[in-house]
């Protein structure tokens, strides 16, 4: 290879590689101010002080993705919300809102930067004796897929252990309603639930602090 060529194909090398840094800075200042914008509800690194917003820190990146998406395709429940604190303070939204306005780029990069945070628990008061029941409901029911009392981020069925109570009872107001979507097997596992069980594994979980 002649001089000028090892010349021409260092600049095209090193233009390529200039372009590819640029876009990724670029790209992380944009999920830098998604992040912000989600910080503001779900708290920093998604641990969440709002009790009726869930914690999102540490949950794993495939059930974040499936989550955005879920709203984004309005699949779940979306009733308006404030932003608690930060910039946008007292405006109004929705989660399906948001979702539509991001790219599924941008959705995979957000559940990365999530899903490698800790996953703070709730510090909340509950029931001991709600809790006792829940125990065994949980063991029977929910234990194959939600592992050690739901505290496995790798089973991909989100984390129950140390999770807001008030969000917790709307997410099972949501399932009972069949707002919220549910796969088939639980589904078969839900309905096997009786009166008291779902109120009693909600503070089984809110016990793990």
């Amino acid at each position: 290879m002649t001089k000028k060529k090892v010349t021409k194909l260092a600049l095209i090398t090193c233009t390529a590689l200039f372009g590819f840094i640029l876009a990724t800075s670029v790209s992380t200042a944009d999920v830098a101010k998604l992040v912000e914008d989600c910080d503001s509800c779900h708290g920093k690194d998604g641990a969440s002080t709002e009790p009726e917003i869930p914690i999102i820190g540490g949950i794993s990146a495939l059930v974040l993705d499936d989550t955005m998406i879920a709203y984004k395709e309005e699949d779940r429940p979306c009733p308006e919300t404030e932003f608690p604190t930060g910039a946008k303070k007292g405006q109004k939204t929705t989660m399906c809102k948001l979702a539509t306005e991001l790219s599924e780029d941008e959705i995979r990069q957000l559940g990365q930067h999530y899903s490698s945070k800790p996953f703070v628990r709730a510090k909340q008061k509950y029931d001991p004796a709600l809790a006792a029941k829940g125990k065994p409901v949980h063991d029977d029911l929910c234990e194959k897929c939600h592992e050690e009392a739901g505290s496995i981020a790798d089973n991909d069925a989100g984390i129950l252990a140390g999770q807001w109570m008030p969000y917790m009872r709307l997410a099972f107001e949501g399932y009972s309603s069949g707002d919220r979507p549910m796969t088939k097997k639980m589904k078969k596992k839900y309905k096997k639930l009786k009166d008291g069980d779902i109120e009693a594994l909600i503070h089984y979980y809110a016990s793990f602090q």
